[in-house]
C-alpha cells in the first residue's frame, strides 16, 4: 500500500525514464514536485523501495553534479518492468579537431535503461565537446555539445559509417570512420552544419579505436 504521493513520485520516475532512457536523481524529483529538500525526496525513494515498487543500487556514487544532468544518487536495478545498468562517465571526447586529452577519469555514474545498448559491460559515456557531429545519425539521434555518448568498447568489428571513439596522440575524438582500401588509410569524417576538414590517419601513425559509438543521450 502506498500513499497518493507516494505514487506520484513512481508514477514521475516511470515517465521520466521511458522518456529519457535514465533514471531522474533525487534533485530532479525535489524540483518536479517542488519539495523543501532532497531528503524528502529520498524519504519517498526509501518508501516506494521498502513496499517493493523500486529497487536502488548499492553503493553508487554519489555527489556528482553534471549539468544541465543530475546522476548523482541515480537510481538504478529494476522498476516496474525496466531494467538498469550502471555506466561510468569518464569525461569529455572532442567533436571537432583532435585536441582533448583523453585520460579515463571516472566522473561518476549514470543509469540508463538496458535496453539503450547492445550489453551490460564494456559500456562507458563520454561527454561531446563541439559540434563537428550535430548531423550525425545514431539510432535517429545527432550528436551536439553537451550529449551524452555511450560507447561500446568492446565491439571492434568497426565498419565504414560507424561512429568512434578514436585516441589520435592522446587526444579523444568522436567521428564518422571511412577505410579507403586503394590509399591503405582511414579517413575520419565530420557530419556537420560547420565546415570540418577530415582528418586522414596513415600507418603508422599515434591512432586508436577505442571502441563504437552506440547511443546518444541529449543534453536537454
Amino acid at each position: 500500500m502506498i500513499t497518493r504521493k507516494q505514487k506520484e513520485v513512481l508514477d514521475y520516475i516511470k515517465q521520466s525514464t521511458a522518456k529519457k532512457g535514465y533514471a531522474p536523481s533525487h534533485e530532479d524529483i525535489r524540483k518536479h514536485f517542488k519539495l523543501a529538500s532532497v531528503s524528502t525526496a529520498h524519504h519517498y525513494l526509501k518508501k516506494l523501495e521498502e513496499g517493493g515498487y523500486l529497487e536502488r543500487e548499492a553503493n553508487q556514487p554519489r555527489g556528482i553534479a553534471i549539468q544541465p544532468f543530475d546522476f548523482s544518487m541515480s537510481l538504478s536495478g529494476t522498476l516496474s518492468g525496466f531494467e538498469f545498468i550502471s555506466v561510468p562517465l569518464v569525461g569529455a571526447a572532442n567533436c571537432g579537431p583532435a585536441e582533448l586529452l583523453a585520460e579515463e577519469n571516472i566522473e561518476g555514474y549514470l543509469t540508463v535503461k538496458r535496453d539503450l545498448v547492445p550489453r551490460a559491460s564494456g559500456i562507458f559515456a563520454l561527454r561531446a565537446s563541439g559540434n563537428s557531429l550535430n548531423r550525425a545519425n545514431v539510432k535517429g539521434k545527432t550528436i551536439e555539445n553537451g550529449d551524452l555518448v555511450l560507447i561500446d568498447s568492446e565491439d571492434r568489428n568497426i565498419k565504414d559509417g560507424d561512429y568512434v571513439l578514436s585516441i589520435i596522440g592522446g587526444a579523444a575524438n568522436l567521428k564518422k570512420y571511412k577505410f579507403d582500401r586503394a590509399k591503405n588509410h582511414i579517413t575520419l569524417l565530420s557530419e556537420s552544419t560547420e565546415n570540418f576538414k577530415p582528418i586522414l590517419i596513415m600507418p603508422g601513425d599515434d591512432f586508436a579505436i577505442n571502441g563504437k559509438v552506440v547511443g546518444v543521450i541529449k543534453r536537454g
